[in-house]
């Protein structure tokens, strides 16, 4: 066997390389291909904690499934004895680092084999898996690839991934006929399969295809990677069936050695739990029975108009250029320039704010627009010309310069923030008097039938409920939505509406929740 022991400032060699190999390349190119090296530190961890999970003095066949210049070679040769190693395998698509990595590593019994992981036939010889699966999400993958990965994944794994399913998803699931039984997996990938609704099929295979032992999230504002921002978990689990009554340990913060909170979350808990990332900072959730927003009002998202720059204008540039008021309406600025907790309006119902924003909007034919408004129809052109009637948005509307029907909301709630803003809120309600709607920045907030009726008989509830959500804790929020790396916090329509407002039932007297079908299956119901 050739000596796998290198000399002591072999990493160094190989973080050099790493950063040339890097610079060769443009952010754009290797956020498309999802290629972000693990940090040594982070790979010397994770092989650490690999070795308190194999059996003593067990032979170690290591496979990386995506193993770049092989930042997890270097820590696997570092934390295992040379007695205990077999031999690593690690494979590379990309010949950009592949083959300057297989020289890197020709005086090992290391081996980088250049090809697509994808597309190979396993041999189920390994018992220790790490890999850093490439983060390409699933608008770079080509439809006739999203066929072929779908079935092959569900081949291997029995996991049936969605189209929105990511490539390391598919990463995960290919690589369980590699794995010996028994074998230990470690996976440094995303940890938004935790909330979303792609990541049920892992989820489910991880609850009953193996044994799943652990699961440590990073802060989100300790991004592992400093040029994605993804909130990154490491999952640990062994290619065996699970036993009965298994408990899985969540850990969040500090290192995957050293976290800063630690919870035991039974296997049966996990399956009728929608949301992981709620461990282990919050308690298991109890079946509903107090009111949740979705009780009270109907959230939808703002109007995604395809092109802001183009169909959004303020006064000023809508005067200067001669167009027809008449096909605009007006629209809220995004939160950034919304510093109001409260929009107030005119007498014709536009927003007092110092920047009047309009959205173009209309269903009027060009050929109308041509004989009866010259001005916008030049507009309209200009807009043909930069190609924004092609963008997939404007391509599938009839006329594609008209928007979806969203009307003024009396309460929006942004739909994206951070938690360490001064106020601590990532998340805020705004009270709209105005007429004007909102793009897909803010979730329009319409009273149900129950509510409306009560703030047409008393007007001052609007108020009173949109005040009573203001007093709905961060932690709340945050608990229901998602959160990505560098502490970006984002809360769905489906999210908001699971949030508590039993303080919003008692403006009703005689209020009675009325359960949705997801709702009823997500508690039990």
């Amino acid at each position: 066997m050739t000596m796998i022991r290198l000399h002591n400032g072999f990493e160094q060699v190989r973080l050099k390389l790493q950063d040339e190999l890097d610079a060769r390349k443009t952010q754009a190119e290797r956020n498309r291909l999802g290629q972000f090296a693990t940090p040594t530190a982070l790979a010397l961890d994770i092989l650490t904690y690999a070795a308190t999970l194999m059996p003593e003095g067990e032979k170690i066949r290591l496979l990386d499934p995506a193993v770049g210049t092989g930042s997890f070679f270097s820590a696997f040769q570092q934390v295992f004895s040379e007695k205990q190693i077999l031999g690593a395998v690690g494979f590379e698509i990309d010949p950009h680092y592949g083959e300057p990595a297989s020289l890197l590593w020709r005086d090992s019994d290391f081996t980088i084999k250049l090809a697509d992981f994808t597309i190979e036939d396993p041999d189920g010889q390994f018992n220790l898996l790490i890999c850093n699966p490439p983060y390409v999400r699933h608008h770079h993958l080509q439809n006739e690839d999203k066929v072929r990965l779908q079935a092959r994944t569900a081949q291997a794994s029995g996991m049936k991934l969605s189209g929105l399913a990511g490539l390391y998803c598919h990463f995960l699931g290919l690589s369980h006929p590699w794995m010996a039984d028994g074998g230990v997996a470690g996976w440094l990938i995303p940890s938004e399969f935790m909330d979303v609704n792609y990541g049920k099929a892992i989820k489910r295979y991880l609850l009953e295809k193996v044994t799943l032992l652990k699961i440590h999230r990073f802060c989100p504002d300790d991004v592992q990677f400093t040029d994605a921002l993804v909130s990154s978990a490491v999952v640990w689990f062994k290619k065996e069936p699970p036993p009965k009554n298994h408990k899985v340990t969540f850990t969040f913060g500090g290192s995957l050695l050293g976290p800063q909170y630690d919870r035991e979350v039974s296997s049966d808990e996990l399956a009728h739990e929608a949301k992981w990332s709620r461990f282990p900072l919050a308690d298991i959730r109890m079946k509903r029975s107090n009111p949740v927003i979705s009780d009270f009002f109907d959230i939808r998202r703002g109007i995604a108009t395809g092109d802001n720059d183009f169909f959004i204008l303020d006064q000023k540039e809508i005067i200067a250029k001669n167009l027809p008021l008449i096909a605009f309406r007006p629209i809220l600025p995004g939160p950034r320039y919304l510093t109001e907790s409260e929009v107030e309006a005119d007498a014709s119902g536009l927003p007092l704010l110092e920047r009047k924003l309009f959205l173009l909007d209309t269903k009027l034919s060009e050929e109308r627009i041509r004989e009866g408004y010259p001005a916008l129809f030049a507009y309209l052109q200009e807009g043909r010309e930069r190609g924004v009637h092609e963008g997939y948005l404007c391509s599938h509307r009839a006329p594609w310069y008209s928007q979806e029907n969203r009307p003024s909301a009396p309460i929006v709630c942004t739909y994206l923030g951070r938690s360490n803003t001064k106020s601590g809120r990532p998340f805020r309600f705004i009270l709209n008097n105005s007429t004007a709607t909102v793009a897909n920045v803010y979730l329009a907030m319409y009273p149900k039938p129950q509510l409306a009726k009560a703030i047409e008989q008393d007007a001052t509830i609007l108020r009173h409920a949109w005040e009573m959500l203001n007093r709905i804790t961060p932690e709340q929020l945050m608990g229901e939505g998602r959160v990505y790396g560098g502490g970006l916090r984002k809360l769905e329509p489906g999210e908001l509406a699971n949030v508590d407002a039993s303080e919003i039932a008692e403006l009703i007297p005689a209020f009675k929740p009325i359960l949705s079908g997801e709702q009823l299956a997500l508690f039990g119901g």
